[in-house]
């Protein structure tokens, strides 16, 4: 067989970038599950009981999902060249993205890691978005970043916003509870944490103000974090809203122009 047109198929149905057709390779269907059978043993592996009574059955897994994914990277190393990004293979195995799936390689073989490996096999999740973007559901995920894109500057304006209400609840919960509750508000740093929890509407309740200043302030905190977290959320519907709407002109000024 040519060696230079297996190289060819090979690429197609590793790279999704160098795929004629829409949507993953069946190779790369088989890479996503793959990727979810390693982070489902990821996380069942810091579950002691699963460890007691299933060891054998995730080392042989682990095993297997090592071999797969090692021969899975020697081919993309080997046809990376095809991809007109990359004039060599060193340059490809630089990418960041190259490079994090070898480190994921690397702790299938340092067992003195321990369970601490899982946390870069969970990164593997990345993995599956670039696929996805290259994928059928690329669309989706471009009306995704379009929208986060379109509206930074409201979003970074309610961020700042949030954080300054955060440290001025803090702050006065600071000079009114200090003295009552030094442990918990004995400190700016040590307000704010409760100050994220009376913003983000959560009220873990383990730290709490006790005078009546301090609980006239929280009350007001609260109905303002009520305020703080809606806003974010209206700026990104509407940012959806006008990104689908935009996708859907496109695709009618797209069919108009197929039937002219």
């Amino acid at each position: 067989m040519n060696t230079s047109s297996l190289r060819h198929r090979v690429s197609a149905a590793i790279d999704p970038e160098m795929r004629v057709q829409s949507g993953l390779s069946p190779f790369n269907r088989v890479v996503v599950a793959g990727i979810i059978v390693l982070i489902a043993i990821a996380v069942l592996e810091t579950e002691i009981n699963v460890i007691r009574h299933y060891a054998w059955t995730m080392e042989g897994l682990k095993l297997g999902l090592f071999f797969f994914f090692a021969v899975e990277y020697g081919l993309r190393l080997w046809v990376a060249t095809l991809n007109p990004k990359y004039s060599t293979v060193w340059q490809f195995a630089r990418t960041p993205a190259a490079l994090l799936d070898l480190v994921v390689l690397v702790t299938f073989v340092t067992p003195f890691l321990g369970l601490e490996a899982a946390v870069f096999r969970l990164l593997q999740l990345t993995r599956i978005l670039r696929l996805a973007r290259l994928g059928r559901y690329s669309r989706a995920l471009n009306l995704l970043f379009d929208a986060f894109r379109s509206r930074a500057t409201e979003l970074l304006l309610s961020g700042m916003l949030a954080f300054g209400l955060m440290l001025g609840a803090a702050t006065l919960l600071y000079l009114v509870e200090r003295e009552a509750q030094p442990e918990a508000f004995g400190s700016i740093p040590r307000a704010m944490w409760w100050a994220v929890e009376t913003l983000t509407t959560v009220g873990y309740g383990d730290v709490v103000p006790i005078t009546p200043l301090g609980r006239f302030l929280a009350a007001l905190t609260a109905l303002c974090g009520i305020g703080i977290i809606a806003l974010p959320t209206g700026v990104l519907a509407g940012a959806f809203s006008d990104a689908i709407r935009r996708a859907r002109e496109d695709r009618l000024h797209e069919h108009t122009h197929a039937r002219e």
